[in-house]
């Protein structure tokens, strides 16, 4: 995805391991979409795409103003759909795209999330 800046960060060495998540094979189209269909989770995979400059991030990054309840409810949808990655380091959780296996599974999809455009 070359219009995406940022989108294939190299991962840093010694990577804790991933929280668990579907596989590639099990990313399902309607549960992507569903994930994707309220606009604050979009919003998030969004800025993901646009505006990282680090491998992943912790929830306070995007500076929502929400509950910590409310945003662990909405990463966690996020990372259940497939959508993204999310790793534990000591007490905080950080996020990335899981852009690679997103494009192979659904070509064009993230395109689409990058240009669509909150009301």
């Amino acid at each position: 995805m070359p219009d995406i800046p940022a989108s294939h960060l190299p991962a840093p060495p010694d990577l804790p391991d991933a929280l668990p998540e579907p596989s590639v094979a099990e990313l399902r189209l309607e549960t992507v979409l569903g994930a994707l269909s309220d606009p604050l989770r979009i919003g998030i995979v969004r800025k993901l795409l646009l505006e990282r400059s680090e491998f992943d991030h912790t929830c306070g990054w995007f500076g929502l103003d929400r509950p910590k309840s409310s945003l662990t409810h909405h990463f966690r949808a996020l990372r259940d759909a497939g959508l993204i990655r999310q790793r534990q380091y000591g007490l905080e959780r950080r996020s990335h795209v899981r852009t690679d296996d997103l494009d192979a599974r659904f070509p064009g999809l993230l395109d689409l999330v990058v240009a669509w455009s909150p009301e």
